[in-house]
């Protein structure tokens, strides 16, 4: 770590220059990028590599984890709108939930290459088309409660990217989380008010170290949120990992051509996979260019069960021991009370905590005497938990792949 006295945050690299907006709304030009893979195996049996958890409504909300990650963020952007990327497989479930979105912004990608690939290609495609931009990135199977104060946290990052900083979303830390990575932040931004310098990135610590972490108050969650100009963003990546950004660079100049599918299919395999973090944020942040705005608008990355039941809880009941059903994941249903009469009922007796997703056509349920349970089962599978063992699910799908059961993950 610096020295505190050696604080080199307060300015991006000189070369950088700044690209001006709408002087009355700083989200005039934004274009949010979203992101939209992994499996969320922590989430099985909901959350399958055919059927991923930002396709489900896991809160009963009526809208899935993307289409509120994509209501949340259409009233910050411009004509450049909302671009979706997302693996080939999941296309179509993703163009059909979000018939809004014009074809020409759904971008899908024909195998993984982790995050940093798939930001850098949407931006490219964005700059390609529309000429330098500010883009915000954001994941699409996160919950946010406060979208207006979401949206307040992501206009002062605008203006921190417009002045030439790779911008970040810290998210403030509820408790001392093993779960997440940290941002280290230093002095505020004197040209960017409510902006600050970002020390460093750490990875995720253990509980002394997170709580050591939280007693400064200098630092808060990494949720990969970032905000930048395309034209820094790809700067940085051709400085850094100059073959991924001349293959993105390539395979955008040919998106809208006749040669798109061939480009794609000779260029795509060869990119580095890395994600953004490691590519660009942490070592621009050693450089001075990265910034992080405080984020206090209430965040979850629905992570595991255990935070699914803390959401749902805290959603719908003043009791938050209280048991907990979820109805159904699909879009349009909604959570429940046990034995609420809809469907086979759901008895919970002496299981404080506890949380029952029963899925469709689910027999009755009864859980007894088992404190912080949870009982998940959807059409092949049946999970039954400890919440405390909710982050070892993975192990799980782990084991059933070694089984050769890949119909089951």
């Amino acid at each position: 770590m610096k020295d505190e006295a050696d604080d080199t945050t307060s300015a991006p690299p000189a070369a950088l220059h700044r690209v001006d907006g709408p002087a009355d709304d700083p989200t005039g030009e934004l274009v949010a990028i979203v992101p939209a893979g992994g499996a969320g195996t922590r989430l099985w049996p909901l959350s399958r590599r055919s059927r991923p958890k930002f396709l489900l409504d896991l809160v009963g909300s009526g809208r899935t984890l993307l289409q509120a990650t994509v209501d949340r963020l259409l009233p910050l952007t411009g004509d450049g709108g909302v671009y979706v990327v997302t693996g080939v497989a999941h296309a179509e479930a993703v163009a059909g939930q979000l018939p809004e979105l014009p074809v020409a912004n759904l971008l899908a990608e024909p195998s993984p290459r982790d995050s940093m690939a798939a930001i850098a290609l949407a931006a490219a495609v964005v700059e390609a088309r529309l000429g330098p931009r500010v883009v915000a990135s954001f994941a699409a199977d996160h919950v946010v409660p406060d979208a207006d104060r979401f949206r307040d946290c992501v206009r002062t990052a605008v203006l921190a990217a417009r002045a030439g900083y790779v911008t970040t979303v810290g998210i403030e830390a509820t408790g001392p989380s093993t779960a997440f990575g940290y941002i280290e932040r230093g002095e505020e931004l004197a040209a960017v008010p409510g902006a600050f310098g970002v020390r460093r990135f750490v990875e995720k610590p253990d509980a002394e170290t997170a709580a050591g972490y939280l007693a400064t108050g200098r630092y808060s969650w990494n949720a990969g949120m970032f905000v930048v100009r395309t034209d820094v963003l790809l700067g940085h990546l051709a400085r850094l990992h100059p073959e991924l950004a001349a293959g993105v660079r390539e395979i955008a100049a040919a998106w809208d051509t006749a040669g798109r599918d061939d480009v794609l299919g000779r260029v795509w395999p060869t990119l580095e996979r890395i994600a953004i973090d490691h590519a660009i944020a942490e070592p621009v942040a050693a450089q001075g260019g990265v910034a992080v705005v405080p984020g206090t608008f209430g965040w979850d990355d629905v992570g595991d069960v255990d935070a699914l039941a803390g959401l749902l809880s805290a959603a719908g009941q003043d009791d938050a021991a209280a048991p907990v059903v979820l109805a159904s994941s699909e879009p349009g249903a909604s959570s429940g009370e046990p034995g609420d009469g809809a469907g086979a009922p759901i008895v919970v007796i002496d299981s404080p905590g506890a949380l029952v997703a029963p899925g469709p056509d689910a027999p009755a349920i009864a859980v007894v005497g088992l404190p912080g349970v949870a009982v998940v089962r959807t059409g092949d599978a049946i999970l039954v938990l400890s919440r405390d063992a909710a982050q070892d699910v993975k192990g799980v799908v782990d084991r059933l792949r070694e089984l050769g059961r890949d119909d089951l993950v």
